[in-house]
């Protein structure tokens, strides 16, 4: 049983204008992963800001490199209350995104403005603000205990917004410094705005660039046209026999083998797309076989990301020399991504279309807790005994994190609590964090906490 009293602090901390204090600081620095004078600013967080804190938490921290040098160091808080008690390995990333464009009137990125309900800074929602939350949990429940009633391990990486390089390396290569027996962490968003989520992991990534590069010049469209072959015409076909104009994929090899039954049962009641400002889903997109939240947590979807050939602003009556677009399929764990560009090659000669050259990329690979572990079913029956509505169990977030690495490298069960909701903004102009989620999620991470420190 959560104690009453507890929570009832985590609502008056919160109330006290405390976190939204220290919030602040946070995002005074300007930790942009891919900028060289980010590098100064991250250094400075990880000195200045998380290593207090963690040390605050009773924990020995210590920094270490990053064994690709594309990528900056990481920090990790160590507390250890007893050998036979629980380990819990938490997980966060000090770096943000940079500016992409103007912010409103008033607004400044590097400096916390509250506007209602909202928060406006970078890093707020991704990820300054959640993982504060995580910290605020555990600092509260220690000086209520003056235990945690666990071994805690916090991690945070520097360089998530640049797809975490190194941090795979680093975890096969410090195993025992980050051994536990779960992952609880917070990062991307709730299903929305009003419903407390628990998501078990994430999909993967695959980009693939297509390329029909036919002719080093353009011919003019009246003396040539309909006896050579048009670039962008082909591609527009290549593209369909890969996914066709309602958004449904056409090579078996890019989906999964099957829902599985957990994965659809977990699905069952959730609404996607229900925060006011949500854009309105399209009736007929997709697989008609499923509904949208399968279609969204646990299937597989192949987008269009970028589409060109010659200059659509300023058309010339020419048929161009070449069409290139770049797609990307997300996909769910289970899904065999090593064959994605002989299948997609096969496809297109199949289909008349072997003059287009295929190129792949991965970015992020899916991963997921099974639906049915028992540390979901704890931690789904922890939250919903305190949350004033049922908790959404996703089994994939919709975006890309680097679960793999705790999942498949670590080997242990994770379980992602956000403090965020799908409109917060994250890397772009306006990014923010709604105070009453933050306030609800502090209570929510501090009920987890203490249930652990229960657990036996």
């Amino acid at each position: 049983m959560i104690p009453a009293e507890l929570l009832a602090k985590a609502h008056a901390h919160f109330d006290s204008g405390a976190f939204f204090a220290e919030l602040a600081t946070l995002v005074s620095y300007p930790t942009v992963s891919d900028a060289p004078e980010g590098r100064v600013a991250i250094q400075a967080y990880l000195d200045e800001v998380l290593t207090s804190r963690l040390e605050a938490l009773g924990c020995e921290v210590e920094t270490y490199p990053n064994p690709d040098p594309a990528g900056g160091p990481f920090l990790v808080g160590t507390r250890v209350e007893a050998p036979e008690l629980p380990t819990l390995l938490c997980y966060g990333h000090a770096d943000v995104v940079g500016e992409a464009g103007r912010w409103s009137d008033g607004l400044d990125p590097w400096t916390l403005t509250a506007d209602g309900d909202r928060w406006y800074g970078r890093g707020t929602a991704d990820n300054k603000g959640q993982h504060l939350v995580n910290l605020t949990a555990l600092r509260l429940l220690l000086a209520e205990q003056g235990a945690l009633g666990f071994n805690l391990k916090f991690l945070f990486e520097t360089g998530e917004e640049t797809g975490s390089p190194g941090l795979t390396e680093f975890a096969e290569a410090h195993r025992d410094v980050l051994r536990a027996d779960v992952l609880i962490a917070s990062d991307g968003p709730r299903l929305d705005a009003a419903t407390p989520t628990l998501f078990l992991g994430a999909r993967g990534s695959v980009r693939i660039t297509l390329d029909a590069d036919l002719r080093p010049d353009a011919y003019h469209s009246g003396n040539w046209g309909g006896i050579l072959r048009n670039p962008a015409t082909t591609l527009a076909g290549a593209i369909a026999s890969l996914v066709d104009g309602h958004g449904r994929v056409q090579v078996p090899e890019l989906l999964p083998s099957g829902l599985p039954d957990s994965v659809r049962a977990a699905l069952g009641g959730v609404v996607v797309a229900n925060t006011p400002g949500d854009p309105a889903l399209d009736d007929g997109w997709g697989d008609p076989r499923l509904t949208a939240a399968e279609r969204l947590y646990g299937w597989n979807t192949l987008e269009v990301l970028a589409l060109g050939a010659g200059d659509v602003d300023r058309p010339v009556n020419a048929i161009p020399g070449r069409a290139r677009a770049v797609l990307q399929l997300r996909y769910v764990a289970g899904t065999d991504v090593g064959g994605v560009a002989d299948a997609v090659a096969k496809r297109l000669a199949a289909q008349g279309f072997p003059m287009v050259g295929v190129t792949v990329d991965g970015s992020f690979e899916a991963s997921r807790t099974p639906v049915d572990d028992p540390w979901v079913r704890w931690a789904k029956s922890t939250l919903d005994a305190v949350a004033d509505r049922p908790v959404a169990l996703l089994p994939s977030f919709g975006g890309g994190l680097p679960n793999h690495v705790f999942t498949d490298v670590l080997g242990l069960a994770t379980l992602w609590l956000p403090h965020s909701y799908p409109g917060c903004l994250q890397h772009a102009p306006d990014e923010h964090l709604l105070a009453s989620v933050a306030r609800e999620g502090l209570v929510l991470a501090t009920a987890l906490f203490h249930a652990l420190g229960e657990r036996r």
